[in-house]
C-alpha cells in the first residue's frame, strides 16, 4: 500500500525488504484487524513478522485488572508488540502510566526511567521550535521534537541500561498520512549479518555519545560498550531467558575504536539502507504502523531490545504522542 508522502531510502528498503467499578474482561478486550504492512493484508506471505494484538479498551480500570494485564504482557512476551485502543478519552496518559506500574507489580518489570534531568516518566513526542511549543530540555531540540524522519533506531542505545520496553500514546495522529512508524525485526535482521559482523558487533569497541537532551550527568557524555548480545550461544542476559538476539543502536550516536568494529557496522549499514540483500531481508522482517493504524487513542508498546524503529518525515505540525520507557537492565556484555 503507498504511503501518501515520499518515503526517505532507509524505507523504500523496507517497503521493498485499580479504579471503583467492577470490571468485565470479556466486555472490555476484542480482537480487532491486525496492523497493516507495505505489502498490504492481500501480499502477506508466510515468513512476515508478527504484527501486534490489538486491545479494544472501555474501562479505564482494566489498567490494572490482571487478567487483563497478563494478556497484554504475553503479548509483549511472544512477539514483542502490542497494541491498545482507548475508547475513552485520556489526555493525561494516566492508563498507560497505570499499565506499566501494573507490569511492575504483577510481572516484575522495573519502573519507568526518566528521560534526562529535568523530565520525568513521560516525553512528549510532537514537532517543536521552542516558541509556540516549548522545548523539553533547555537549549536543546531532541530528534523527536522535529518533523524529520528518524532512521533506525532503539530508544537510549547511549544507556548503560537501556529500558527493555516503550509505549506510545498517541493523542494526536498525523492527519495528512505522514509519521509511519516502522518496526525491523533484530533476530532476523543478526541472522542476515556474517558471523564475523556479529563477533565484531558483540565487542566493547564502540563509543556511543548521550545526546545533549538526555544527559543526566554533565560529566559523562558518552559510553563506550558493544551494540550487538545473544545469540551464537552468546546468551541473552539481562534477565532475558530466550539467549535470542538484541541490539541497541542508533547510528549517528556511534563511532567505532577498531577496524573489526568498523567493518562490521558498514556491513549493518548495507543491510538497513537496502543493499548487500537488504531489501529482501526488510521484506519479511518489517512492520509498517501507518497513521491510519495509530489513530488518536491508540498506545503501541514494544520490546526495545528485538525491535529497530523508525519514522519518516512528519507532515502534521499538531501530530503529538507521549513516551514513556521502562524495565531499564545492563546491557549484555560477552
Amino acid at each position: 500500500m503507498k504511503v501518501v508522502n515520499s518515503l526517505p531510502r532507509v524505507y523504500l528498503a523496507a517497503g521493498r525488504l485499580a479504579l471503583k467499578r467492577p470490571w468485565s474482561y470479556q466486555s472490555c478486550i476484542r480482537q480487532a484487524a491486525s496492523f497493516s504492512t507495505a505489502q498490504g493484508a492481500g501480499d502477506r506471505h508466510e515468513g512476515h513478522p508478527p504484527t501486534a494484538p490489538p486491545f479494544a479498551v472501555s474501562d479505564p480500570s482494566s489498567a490494572a485488572e490482571p487478567r487483563f494485564v497478563a494478556s497484554v504482557h504475553r503479548a509483549l512476551e511472544r512477539s514483542g508488540m502490542a497494541r491498545i485502543k482507548l475508547a475513552f478519552p485520556d489526555p493525561g496518559s494516566r492508563f498507560l502510566e497505570e499499565l506499566v506500574c501494573s507490569f511492575h507489580a504483577h510481572h516484575g518489570h522495573r519502573l519507568p526511567i526518566t528521560h534526562s534531568a529535568s523530565r520525568g516518566w513521560f516525553w512528549d513526542v510532537r514537532p517543536s521550535d521552542g516558541t509556540v511549543i516549548p522545548l523539553q530540555t533547555a537549549h536543546h531540540r531532541a530528534r523527536s521534537e522535529t518533523m524529520a524522519d528518524f532512521p533506525w533506531h532503539t530508544d537510549c542505545s547511549y544507556e548503560g541500561a537501556p529500558p527493555r520496553f516503550f509505549g506510545l500514546h498517541v493523542l494526536q495522529h498525523d492527519r495528512y498520512g505522514g509519521g509511519t512508524l516502522s518496526a525491523m525485526n533484530i533476530e532476523r535482521l543478526g541472522a542476515a549479518l556474517s558471523p564475523e559482523a556479529r563477533r565484531a558487533l558483540r565487542r566493547d569497541e564502540f563509543v556511543i555519545t548521550i545526546p545533549p537532551e538526555f544527559i543526566k550527568d554533565r560529566s559523562k557524555t558518552s559510553i563506550v560498550g558493544n551494540i550487538m548480545a545473544g545469540g551464537d550461544g552468546g546468551g541473552g542476559g539481562g534477565g532475558d531467558e530466550t539467549g535470542s538476539v538484541m541490539m541497541r543502536y542508533r547510528r549517528d550516536l556511534l563511532e567505532p575504536t577498531t577496524t573489526a568494529a568498523a567493518r562490521a557496522l558498514r556491513e549493518l549499514d548495507m543491510l538497513l539502507d537496502g543493499s548487500a540483500g537488504g531489501g529482501n531481508l526488510a521484506a519479511t522482517s518489517t512492520v509498517h504502523l501507518k497513521a491510519s493504524d495509530c489513530q488518536a487513542g491508540t498506545i503501541i508498546l514494544m520490546d526495545n531490545r528485538r525491535w529497530l524503529h523508525a519514522r519518516n518525515h512528519i507532515r502534521d505540525p499538531e501530530r503529538h504522542l507521549r513516551r514513556i520507557r521502562w524495565d531499564a537492565i545492563p546491557f549484555p556484555q560477552e
